[in-house]
Order: C-alpha cells, then sequence, then structure tokens
C-alpha cells in the first residue's frame, strides 16, 4: 500500500451559531479560519470545514428527504439543520423538542422524524413542516428500559422497512435480569412486533447494512477493567438474524471474561470481522455510499472513534476506514483517515456519528466541540 500523503488544509469559513430565541437560532457567519480545524489531518484531496456550530451535545445525525439535517443529542434537546441554499452549511439551527430523556437517536421514515430517549421511541410527523412549532410527539414504543448505563439509543430503518434499536448492557459486564439488554432489536414503524435481531451486543451505538447485500453492520465497546490493550473494541456483521456476538462470555472473539466465561466455548459466538483499537469507543459506522470520493472509498466502512475515557494513553479521537475485499464481506485493513482532535493528551473534540450527504460529502457530529463537520473532497 502507498503511504498516504497528509495536507494542511485550507478550510471553508466556519458558521457560528448565537442562542437568541426559542425555538430559533440565528445563525452567524465568521470569516475567520478556525484553528482547531487546522489540526485536522486527512488524505490529499480532502478538506474539513464546519457545517454548523453551537449544536449542543450533537450525538445521532439523520437526513430528512429535503435536506434537512436532523441532530440527536445526549441531554434533552433534538435540532433541525436546514441548508436551503446547498452551500455546505447549515442556515440555522432549529430547536424541534426540549425536556427529553437523552434524545439521542433519530430517524427519519415517511416525513416522520423519529426520536429515540433511554426508554422510549417518539415519532414527529410532518416535521418538515413544523420545524418552529415544537410539535407534541405520538409514542411510537414507550417500554425500553430506563437504566442509564449504556442507555443511549442509536435508530435506524433497514432495508426490511423496520426501525432497529439496541438496548446495550446495564453494567460493565454482568448477566444481565432481562433478555432485551446486549441486544440489537426491530420492530415496525407504528411500534408493535418488536423482537430481538442480535443478541450478546454489551454496547452498540452506531449501525448500518452493507449496500452490496443488506447484512446488518455493527460496532460494539468491549468491556472495561481489563488493563489499557483488552479487549478490542469490534466491527461485527450480522447476515442473518439471532446470531450471538459473545457478551458477557467472551469479547473480541477470543477475550474471555474472567468471571462469565468459566464452562464456556468462545467458539460457540460470532468473531468479529475486525478487531478495532482498544478502548477507542467507536460509536458508530457508516458504508460510503456517496459519488464524490474517489472510488477506493465506495462501499467501504468509516467508523468515527468517539476516544478513551480509561486508559493511561488515550487512544481514538479520531475517524477510522476499514476496506472491504470485492465480495464487501470480509474486512481486510483498518487505517486512519481522520485524525487531530486529540492533541497530545487533550482533546478538542469526539467524532460521534457520519452521515453521507446527498451532495457525497461526510457529515461527523461532535458532541465535546458542539459541531457538525463537513468532508468533502476536491481532488
Amino acid at each position: 500500500m502507498k503511504t498516504r500523503r497528509f495536507l494542511p488544509l485550507l478550510l471553508l469559513a466556519p458558521l457560528a451559531l448565537t442562542s437568541s430565541t426559542e425555538p430559533l437560532e440565528r445563525a452567524a457567519l465568521s470569516a475567520a479560519p478556525d484553528a482547531n480545524l487546522s489540526k485536522i489531518k486527512l488524505p490529499a484531496g480532502f478538506r474539513i470545514s464546519y457545517f454548523a456550530q453551537g449544536v449542543k451535545d450533537a450525538r445521532q445525525i439523520t437526513l430528512g428527504p429535503d435536506g434537512t439535517v436532523y441532530v440527536g443529542t445526549k441531554t434533552d434537546k433534538v435540532y433541525a439543520l436546514p441548508d436551503r441554499n446547498k452551500d455546505g452549511r447549515a442556515d440555522e439551527v432549529v430547536t424541534i423538542a426540549t425536556g427529553l430523556n437523552a434524545p439521542n437517536g433519530v430517524a427519519v421514515h415517511d416525513g416522520a422524524l423519529y426520536v429515540a430517549e433511554i426508554h422510549r421511541i417518539l415519532r414527529y410527523d410532518n416535521i418538515a413542516q413544523r420545524l418552529r412549532q415544537k410539535p407534541q410527539p405520538a409514542v411510537v414504543y414507550g417500554q425500553l428500559p430506563n437504566k442509564e448505563w449504556h442507555g443511549y439509543r442509536y435508530i435506524a430503518f433497514g432495508p426490511d422497512g423496520k426501525l432497529y434499536v439496541p438496548v446495550g448492557a446495564p453494567c460493565n459486564s454482568c448477566l444481565p435480569e432481562r433478555p432485551i439488554y446486549a441486544t440489537i432489536n426491530r420492530l415496525n414503524p407504528n411500534g408493535t412486533g418488536l423482537e430481538v435481531f442480535a443478541y450478546g451486543v454489551r454496547n452498540t451505538v452506531g449501525f448500518d447494512w452493507s449496500p452490496q447485500d443488506r447484512s446488518l453492520w455493527f460496532t460494539d465497546n468491549g468491556r472495561d477493567m481489563l488493563g489499557d490493550n483488552l479487549p478490542p473494541d469490534e466491527l461485527n456483521r450480522a447476515p442473518a438474524p439471532g446470531l450471538h456476538f459473545g457478551f458477557p462470555y467472551f469479547f473480541a472473539g477470543d477475550v474471555p471474561d474472567p468471571e462469565f466465561s468459566r464452562g464456556k466455548s468462545a467458539d460457540t459466538y460470532v468473531k468479529p470481522a475486525r478487531k478495532l483499537g482498544p478502548h477507542v469507543a467507536a460509536l458508530g459506522m457508516k458504508f460510503y455510499t456517496g459519488q464524490q470520493f474517489p472510488a477506493q472509498y465506495r462501499n467501504q466502512i468509516f467508523v468515527p472513534e468517539h476516544g478513551s475515557w480509561n486508559r493511561r494513553q488515550k487512544l481514538g479521537y479520531r475517524i477510522m476506514l476499514v476496506r472491504l475485499d470485492a465480495s464487501g464481506k470480509q474486512a481486510q485493513s483498518y487505517e486512519t483517515f481522520a485524525d487531530g482532535w486529540l492533541q497530545g493528551q487533550q482533546s478538542w473534540g469526539r467524532p460521534v456519528c457520519l452521515l453521507v450527504h446527498p451532495d457525497g460529502s461526510l457529515l461527523v457530529s461532535d458532541d465535546q466541540n458542539d459541531a457538525v463537520y463537513r468532508i468533502s473532497y476536491k481532488g
């Protein structure tokens, strides 16, 4: 493989947002480049800019049919970021809802915005026409566990038309008291028919479906307190429902839990498609399905790594690229695509979620820098 060149970036003017009146927060544009963004290293031909700033605790991002980007958070708000003139920067930040219980997950289906709180899933109908009205939602499903440990919900509609939602383990490592814990579930858009799709998933906060065979891929965070280098986080492939990915018995396929692995065989459980870095907190993954990036990036997997919290030498705080073989079923490499959010042992940003924009750029949310970035390719 050729050595990649990293070049200093010429940056688009950032978007500075000031909070004035609810529900609308007006955008004020600045012509000055951002000193932090100049620290981000990307392969030659790529550049990074702000799609929006002032998006407090930005987490999952999703796209509406009119191009509006919706943003869930880990606090109590949900935002909309319209870009009406299609210039690659949000025109404003609109606060859609407040007072929610960590509304991390957002997804759009049939013109409605679905929002996943820790304990339930809401639906805001005809959202594009009601951005500023703070519309009242319908409760789609109200029986999710309310424990905060691994309680952030990532949601997305699959190729089968069902809404997928994970329920993380309510612990570092344990035998959960309810079978819904440590699973990925799916249900109908109206909230009926909840069923478990995947078992033994400690904490996934992101998944996507292969554009080649529609199999589900997801990241999973390994347990803590086994040292700096164990276990690795995981990138998993689930080609069928009902598979078990090892929690709480084994991590990353072959790392035994010191308490719960006794009497168990690692061969019983599905091995990861790729081991990621230890404690990097891979919060999601996204297949690149756009046309703007060079051909070698298409149908490959980008993984945002939120960054370690209890490792002596911090790791993560970057976006990784996992390259697949021609079949799209085997991971062949794991390499850095974008980094610089960690300077020494101090971070100024933490990537969370990715979204392929219709123009082919890659949007990135950041819950430390309260921003959504845009990574584009100019050649």
